[in-house]
């Protein structure tokens, strides 16, 4: 898969993730496994990429003794996902016209 395609789709997971509460981490990683796999060394840039565009906030909270980052979705990353809902539509229909092609042939 093109890596800048494959990048923009995981950013729009990681926003799904915390689109109806604050996560941390591994509870992204944990909540986004049953869909796509993603380890902790791609899931922090991601994280501190889309914090920096303004997509999700940070806070820092104590949990157990220790401290903690909870990552929360901001307007622009709510909008962010509604963009990549539109843009999903184009690309189905993309890929109906390009399997259509080996549907005819069969």
């Amino acid at each position: 898969m093109d890596i800048q395609l494959k990048r923009g789709l995981l950013d729009v997971c990681v926003l799904a993730a915390i689109k109806n509460e604050d996560s941390y981490g591994y509870q992204i990683i944990k909540d986004m496994k049953p869909y796509v796999e993603i380890s902790e060394s791609t899931l922090y840039p991601i994280l501190r990429r889309l914090e920096s565009a303004q997509l999700l906030t940070v806070r820092t909270a104590e949990h157990h003794g220790r401290l903690r980052k909870y990552y929360h979705i901001t307007d622009q990353g709510l909008a962010r996902i509604e963009a990549f809902k539109e843009d999903w539509n184009e690309i189905m229909a993309i890929y109906r016209f390009v399997v259509k092609e080996d549907e005819e042939n069969e």
